[in-house]
Formats: structure tokens, C-alpha cells, sequence
């Protein structure tokens, strides 16, 4: 049974690894981009718990959940998730000791599922063919049967989710920059990353132009990524934050993965390329400036992909 004294056991684990959440390194790009007046850098995110972007909201949505007593040891985490923020709550759950359920798509890649079930995630397949989508009705369903057993979630429409880029990811790029960005551009997923991000850069500077990035096709190959015109929108998205809206070519950034291996010594993901090749295009466009986006992982997690891209 939850008493007072497991809840402050529990706030002393959040505070005990809070420490390992976010103040990622920010990397430059230099042998890919061969503008002198325009600089491209990129936060490496895979340096903190969880190895992924999702570290930042999946500890916040749960940090906060525990605060407002809506989460303890006796309840389960459930959502839905391609697979970074499954492994983010895992690695969260995990250390406070609190049980994860996950609803993932079945052609998630098999690096993601064995670092899942290696963190005790209880994992509930749903069809790939409906992507997170499907996903999230399976989440919503399986809380609305049992709300007493399970926590829902939501990334995609907790507003913790997006705050907790707000708070760290956003101060920490003007930070590094020396508050000398020019411009924030990211791919949309759940779409705290640009939502957060975004919102504080904009307070920070009102001249800083924040880009999102769509894949340019429903069937994109991008885990986490949504078509916007075609998939479930987040509630949490307000699309008139953005100053530009670009799309990005997948089988461009999976040619963009051996590039910057072989020029800049990083191993991407195919998202994290993505956004690189959007960032790229961006400094084409543009005479000066300094632009900043997000890698959400490495290549940890996709040895398929890294595999073929190499024989």
C-alpha cells in the first residue's frame, strides 16, 4: 500500500537522478557544411539517462506525476511509444522503482525491444501498419478499462512533456550559444521537443526563427516522426508557433548517416540525420547565422539500418 513514507522515499530517488537528465553537449558541424558566415550545431542527446531526447519528458511527466500523487510504486506507467520514450520511462521506472507498460509497434527496430525488455518494460505489440497511431488507441484503451491500475502517460498530449524542454533543452542551447542562435529547426514527433524548445527560445529572443520539420511522406521510415496531414496530431502541437514549416527526405538522411560518420566521426540515428539534412538545406538557404538542432539518439538502436548502410 502507498503511505507518506514511500512517497518521500520516491522524491528522494527523483532528486537523486534529476542530476542525469539533459545538460547535453552542443557539437559543431564543420566538415559538412562549407559555408564560412553560417554555423550548424547540434545537441548530442543520447548523453544522459534513457540515451535519448526522451530522458527530458519522460522524466518530467513522471516527476510531476509523482508530485501531484497521481504516481507511485503501486500503480504502472502506461503509453505509447516507437520506442526512445519507452526506453526513457523504462530507465526512469526502473531506478524509482516504479513498473512500466508499453504499448509499441511491432516493426520497432530489435535493438529498442531488447533494451526494453532488459529494463523489465512490459510490452504490448499493436500493428505496424498503424504506427504510433495505433499505438496510442491501445494505451488509452487499456487505461480508460483499468484508470485504478495505471498511470496514463500521454506524451502526446501532457503538457509536461513539452515544459520539460521548455525548462532545460531551450535555456541550455542559448547558454551554449552565448545566446548567438539564429535559428532552432527540428522534426515532429510527439512535438515537445520543438513546442518547449521553441516557446523559450522565442522569450529568450524574439528574432531567433524556429523551423519544424515534417517527413514528406505517410510512409516515411522515420520511427517517432509524424506526417502531420496524415497521422493522429498531438494536442499538445500548435502549429502557429512556427516561423517555417520544411519537410525532409528520408532516403536523404539515410545517405546523410555514412556522411557523417566518415566526415564528422558521429554515429545518427535515421532521425537524428534527418534533422541534420534539414538543418543542412537550411544553411543553404540562408547568407549568415548560427543554427541549432536536436540529434535524438545515436546508432545505438539501429544496427539493421547501420549494418546495411556499411556492407
Amino acid at each position: 500500500m502507498f503511505t507518506q513514507e514511500l512517497s518521500q522515499e520516491l522524491l528522494v530517488k527523483v532528486k537523486r537522478i534529476e542530476k542525469f537528465i539533459g545538460n547535453t553537449p552542443l557539437f559543431p558541424i564543420k566538415k559538412l557544411l562549407q559555408k564560412p558566415k553560417v554555423e550548424i550545431y547540434a545537441k548530442l542527446e543520447w548523453h544522459q539517462l534513457g540515451s535519448s531526447v526522451k530522458a527530458r519528458p519522460a522524466f518530467n511527466i513522471i516527476k510531476e506525476a509523482i508530485l501531484a500523487g497521481e504516481l507511485h510504486e503501486d500503480k504502472i506507467l502506461i503509453d505509447a511509444s516507437s520506442g526512445n520514450t519507452g526506453i526513457a520511462y523504462g530507465a526512469v521506472g526502473a531506478a524509482l522503482g516504479i513498473p512500466v507498460t508499453l504499448c509499441l509497434p511491432e516493426n520497432a527496430s530489435k535493438e529498442r525491444k531488447m533494451n526494453l525488455k532488459a529494463l523489465g518494460v512490459n510490452i504490448i505489440y499493436t500493428s505496424p501498419l498503424e504506427l504510433t497511431d495505433g499505438a496510442q488507441r491501445q494505451a488509452k484503451a487499456l487505461y480508460e478499462a483499468l484508470p485504478y491500475k495505471y498511470f496514463y502517460a500521454d506524451q502526446y498530449a501532457n503538457e509536461n512533456n513539452w515544459r520539460a524542454h521548455y525548462l532545460t533543452t531551450a535555456n541550455e542551447i542559448y547558454q551554449q550559444t552565448q545566446g548567438l542562435i539564429t535559428h532552432f529547426i527540428t522534426g515532429l514527433g510527439t512535438t515537445g521537443t520543438f513546442m518547449g524548445t521553441s516557446r523559450r527560445l522565442k522569450e529568450l529572443n524574439p528574432a531567433i526563427e524556429v523551423i519544424e520539420v515534417h517527413p514528406n511522406s505517410p510512409m516515411h521510415g522515420l520511427e517517432g516522426w509524424k506526417h502531420m496531414e496524415t497521422a493522429l496530431v498531438p494536442k499538445i502541437y500548435h502549429p502557429e508557433l512556427a516561423d517555417q514549416s520544411r519537410k525532409t527526405d528520408t532516403f536523404k538522411a539515410y545517405h546523410l548517416i555514412k556522411q557523417a560518420a566518415q566526415k564528422e566521426g558521429l554515429l545518427l540515428s535515421p532521425s537524428s540525420a534527418a534533422n541534420l539534412s534539414a538543418a543542412l538545406e537550411l544553411a543553404e538557404s540562408i547568407d549568415e547565422g548560427v543554427i541549432v538542432t536536436v540529434f535524438p539518439d545515436s546508432a545505438d538502436k539501429y544496427g539493421e539500418v547501420i549494418q546495411k548502410l556499411f556492407n
